[in-house]
């Protein structure tokens, strides 16, 4: 199948692996539009680095919602006629809900999750980077964003986890999974190219895309 193809890629990946800056990238290089998660229109955001027990409800069902929104306005501007290139994976919501919140407002958290979950249309093409809990932390680190100055490497190691068994099992959309610890598809071109490439000649509904130095 030819890149060409795919007319809605998503970029997945725990925090810190470069989801977004490759989203805008892709997008570039595709002239498509770029659908992105907004964290900074999160008002509980802050206050759940903080104290997560206490607002880890409000951000979830925030995200949830937003999230939500994003893809139902994609979908009346007619997303198939438009190439789009995004930076999350409403599937993948669960995740972090599982993380943070405890049994009862998970339930509750399931239930608006499984009321919304048909109406978002599945990536032709999700593109799964990974990295080490430490590389995640050090990277996090230079970004500097004051509000994840929290963020341990343990939830990180966590978070990981997390991706790996959800994307275990993930067979909505093909998935091309990259590791990320000596790919640099954002930072180096000639990783770029070899990234355009590997889509462009994926044959499998789930591929690997690992190289050591």
């Amino acid at each position: 199948m030819s890149i060409d193809k795919y007319k809605y890629i998503v970029v997945e990946g725990p925090i810190g692996v470069g989801k977004t800056t490759l989203v805008r990238k892709l997008a570039d290089s595709l002239h498509a539009q770029t659908l992105l998660e907004q964290p900074q229109e999160n008002p509980f955001l802050e206050n759940f680095y903080r104290d997560a027990a206490r607002y880890a409800l409000p951000t979830q069902m925030f995200f949830l919602f937003q999230r939500m929104n994003q893809l139902r306005d994609l979908a009346q501007t007619d997303l198939f006629d438009n190439r789009v290139v995004s930076d999350f994976l409403l599937d993948k919501d669960p995740i972090f809900a599982r993380l943070t919140l405890g049994d009862d407002e998970l339930n509750l958290y399931q239930q608006l999750y499984n009321h919304l979950r048909p109406q978002a249309a599945a990536p032709d093409l999700v593109i799964y980077l990974q990295a080490q809990p430490q590389t995640l932390a050090e990277r996090v680190r230079k970004r500097g964003v004051p509000m994840e100055a929290g963020i341990s490497e343990m939830y990180l190691h966590r978070l990981c986890e997390s991706y790996s068994r959800f994307f275990y099992h993930y067979d909505a959309s093909p998935v091309l999974i990259i590791n990320t610890e000596h790919l640099n598809p954002v930072g180096r071109d000639e990783d770029f190219a070899l990234l355009l490439d590997r889509i462009d000649n994926m044959r499998g509904r789930r591929e690997f895309f690992n190289r050591g130095e």
